[in-house]
């Protein structure tokens, strides 16, 4: 018996993350209720302050930032931390999946399950009055990948760094830190300059930033663009690097 070709197993081994993130409750939770309950609050509510314009254009590409960070970092480092622990990675990355395709794996079902979230936080926001500037469509998509892409190295550096545990603590503490000032919900132009001006240049900023850049017409989305890049860059090399298979 021969192994299948290595693009179906990578397919199956995407097909069987996907369906883990989305029939898990604890990963719906992080990845579609809390974000969903998060814009139906910032739209009943006028705290914090968005910025200037209409507080749901503002409110929905801030909602989706969130939850590309809790499934392309939070669910990532969790995962990858527990799945390490118990020696899966070290099992899949000697089978003909190999490391490669295990990393190519995750990489769609993070795809696959922000698609997800996009499609409903989206219908979501459109109920409640979202008016998206649609010629930005395409460039919101293209910051997404590269935010995903970068929180997916970041995440993977994690949870090769340190054991499940610490992962999953420090990995919630974090989403909640940017949550409150990461720059996903508020615009890094409504912090205070000091904290506006180094939160910028993070990947939560920048994708925030952009995303309202795309979707709201709110600024420009180059320097988003370029500082999303170059965090993916580095974390792909750190990680290349320094991540270690078992514990």
């Amino acid at each position: 018996m021969t192994a299948a070709p290595q693009s179906a197993r990578v397919r199956a081994q995407a097909a069987f993350e996907t369906r883990t993130v989305l029939t898990n409750g604890e990963q719906l939770l992080v990845s579609v209720l809390l974000p969903a309950l998060a814009l139906i609050g910032l739209s009943a509510t006028d705290v914090p302050d968005l910025g200037a314009g209409r507080r749901i254009d503002l409110a929905v590409p801030g909602v989706l930032a969130l939850a590309v960070v809790s499934t392309a970092f939070t669910g990532q480092a969790i995962a990858t931390g527990f799945d390490r622990r118990y020696g899966l990675l070290r099992l899949l990355g000697v089978t003909p999946l190999g490391p490669k395709g295990l990393l190519a794996g995750k990489a769609i079902a993070v795809l696959s399950v922000i698609a997800v979230q996009v499609v409903l936080l989206g219908a979501l926001g459109l109920i409640l009055g979202w008016h998206p500037h649609w010629g930005g469509v395409l460039l919101a998509l293209v910051v997404i990948a590269l935010a995903a892409w970068a929180f997916v190295a970041l995440a993977l550096l994690l949870a090769g760094a340190l054991r499940s545990e610490g992962v999953l603590a420090l990995a919630n503490l974090i989403w909640v830190l940017l949550l409150v000032g990461g720059g996903l919900i508020v615009p890094t132009g409504e912090l205070p300059a000091s904290v506006g001006g180094v939160v910028r240049l993070l990947p939560s900023g920048a994708l925030g930033d952009g995303l309202r850049a795309a979707l709201a017409g709110s600024g420009s989305a180059w320097l988003p663009l370029m500082v999303l890049l170059v965090w993916a860059l580095a974390g792909s090399t750190l990680l290349a690097r320094t991540f270690r298979w078992a514990d």
